[in-house]
């Protein structure tokens, strides 16, 4: 812990988890809505939900299983559980929010610009709360802990491999607004997250 800081407290990790994972449920829901896709597990869950029409919610519950023993070995079994919690209250609030929020006009260009700020902002939350959802979320915490590489960057690389691979899935043109909100999900975590800049950390 950094001398001078202050940890979050119980409540306060509890609540950022909630947003958070509240932010980018609603977020995925208004990209599947406009057959748009992001970047890293959440990316592939949507992929995987236009292609096999299963629910994201299910898609991105099971994808993330195995990158819990990654996260057990190199970031210790608390980050590793509330990893676990926040990828299913994603799954859950994804599941709920479909029936409470409905959408009868929603522009692909706002709904780009809307989503991926949701997202980011709900990822952002989570980071600063020794959290994440998974997969390339682990990854790119452990990259920037241990080497100093940003996160946001992190995840932008592997964001534009995931998106090369939707190119036989989305059209052109919705291809062009993923990867616009991948690069703003993206950029709110680069400029937001740098090592040292916050220095909010949890008790546990």
């Amino acid at each position: 812990m950094d001398e001078g800081s202050e940890p979050h407290k119980l409540y306060e990790d509890a609540l950022a988890m909630i947003l958070g994972t509240l932010f980018v449920a609603l977020g995925m829901l208004i990209y599947g809505k406009t057959m748009l896709l992001v970047g890293g597990m959440a990316g592939m869950a949507l992929l995987l939900q236009y292609v096999t029409d299963t629910g994201f919610w299910l898609i991105f519950f099971l994808i993330n299983v195995p990158f819990y023993a990654l996260a057990l070995r190199r970031m210790g079994w608390r980050f590793t559980l509330r990893t676990f919690v926040s990828v299913l209250l994603v799954s859950v609030f994804s599941r709920l929010t479909a029936s409470w929020v409905d959408f009868s006009l929603l522009d692909p260009v706002y709904a780009t610009v809307i989503g991926s700020a949701l997202s980011g902002t709900g990822l952002l939350m989570l980071f600063r709360h020794k959290t994440g959802l998974g997969g390339v979320n682990i990854l790119a915490i452990i990259l920037q802990e241990t080497w100093g590489v940003r996160a946001g960057y992190v995840q932008l690389a592997i964001d534009l491999a995931i998106l090369a691979a939707a190119c036989f899935v989305l059209t052109t043109t919705h291809l062009a607004l993923s990867v616009l909100g991948a690069m703003i999900v993206n950029m709110i975590l680069a400029i937001n997250h740098k090592p040292g800049r916050y220095r909010g950390v949890s008790a546990a």
